[in-house]
């Protein structure tokens, strides 16, 4: 690929990730410091967003996840040249779309996890913000990305961090990663406070805009947890040299420590612009839609321990990645299916980390040798949820 112009396939293109992502695009070819072209848009079922996507980005391909959504979408672009996928497989036929460079997949859930060996296999780049994939099937997509030769560029702003601290140094040389958290909406407050907290308070993040799964996984701190599972498997690392700290500025995006003390951190605004420019663009630093960081304004950095008292996915996830084998898995298939939940009224907040600890505790020791064997453990623990809330 020319250095200064790179296709791309956008995987979750409607969501708070992709519709960032289209931002940087835009901003880019705008400024002429880099070409970034369209190859492949994904979508879960927004067809309105999408198809105003497509038309403003002219993909070969635009893809929906349900099918029904996907025959609405066909009607609406038969008059461009945009070929029209459905399904998992639509999915992932755009993750491998002929003629893309870097795949950026975004979509949130464990649908993430076949687009993504799909991307690796047919030899593109990747550029990772779809925690699931790592989390459930981390031993078969780094073995698929060594077996190809292809590169996973992380776009979750701390592991972006993390990579970029890395850069230029001697991996050996590492002593710990120091993955930041903000603590969330609901930093300082006890379990029992946390009891009767609604959708609407967890949803209330201080300093980042996401999605609401996300936002309820950062409220909960699982999300930390699915990232000490991440930061495993891409910097391959053993879990007990991850420390979680909370930074409730979000300026601090990570930090590594190494073998003479020295730690090194990536600092920035809490902007998503940021990370995902870097992964589509790396390794050049090009000027990015992100705000100019600000010292003077900012005045202090505050660190703080995680309370896994209160906050017990966080510790819930950590055993899962020491426990190995199919355990992160069923704890994040139970996650998805009791955020859900959450988010409809079924459950109450701190029910999420009791269902979870109760699937992981279900799953029997097996290795994650297969995705069939994932996507078994992932249904297992949905269904477990699911029957537990039906009682």
């Amino acid at each position: 690929m020319a250095e200064n112009m790179k296709t791309v396939a956008l995987l979750g293109s409607t969501g708070s990730i992709g519709t960032q992502a289209l931002k940087v695009v835009r901003k880019l070819n705008k400024s002429g410091d880099m070409k970034l072209c369209i190859g492949a848009l994904a979508a879960h079922h927004n067809v309105e967003l999408l198809e105003q996507q497509a038309r403003e980005f002219r993909p070969k391909a635009a893809a929906v996840y349900d099918k029904k959504a996907a025959a609405d979408l066909r009607l609406r672009l038969r008059d461009t040249q945009v070929k029209v996928l459905e399904g998992i497989e639509g999915l992932c036929e755009a993750a491998a779309y002929e003629g893309v460079d870097v795949t950026l997949n975004s979509v949130v859930g464990m649908v993430g996890l076949r687009p993504t060996l799909a991307a690796i296999n047919a030899g593109k780049t990747l550029a990772l913000a779809n925690k699931e994939t790592l989390v459930a099937g981390g031993a078969l997509v780094m073995e698929a990305a060594k077996r190809k030769g292809v590169d996973i560029l992380p776009v979750d702003s701390e592991h972006s961090a993390i990579f970029q601290c890395l850069q230029g140094n001697n991996k050996g040389e590492l002593r710990r990663i120091l993955l930041t958290a903000s603590g969330g909406p609901f930093f300082g407050r006890t379990r029992g406070e946390l009891e009767n907290v609604t959708p609407r308070q967890a949803l209330a993040h201080p300093n980042w805009s996401m999605g609401a799964k996300v936002t309820i996984d950062s409220a909960t701190m699982m999300n930390k947890g699915l990232e000490v599972m991440e930061a495993r498997w891409l910097f391959d690392v053993p879990p007990d040299k991850i420390q979680v700290v909370v930074h409730r500025e979000s300026i601090v995006h990570s930090m590594v420590e190494y073998a003479d003390r020295s730690v090194i951190a990536q600092l920035g605004v809490p902007d998503m612009c940021l990370p995902i420019q870097y992964a589509l663009t790396y390794p050049s630093r090009l000027p990015s839609p992100a705000g100019e960081l600000d010292l003077f304004k900012i005045r202090s950095l505050s660190f703080y321990p995680p309370d896994m008292e209160a906050f017990p996915c966080l510790d819930i996830a950590i055993q899962a990645i020491n426990r190995g084998g199919l355990a992160p898995a069923a704890v994040n298939g139970a996650n998805e299916e009791a955020v859900g939940a959450f988010l409809l009224g079924r459950l109450g907040f701190m029910q999420i980390p009791e269902l979870c600890a109760r699937a992981m505790e279900r799953q029997p020791d097996r290795p994650a040798e297969s995705v069939g064997a994932v996507l078994e453990a992932d249904r297992a623990a949905r269904e477990f949820v699911k029957s537990t809330l039906s009682r």
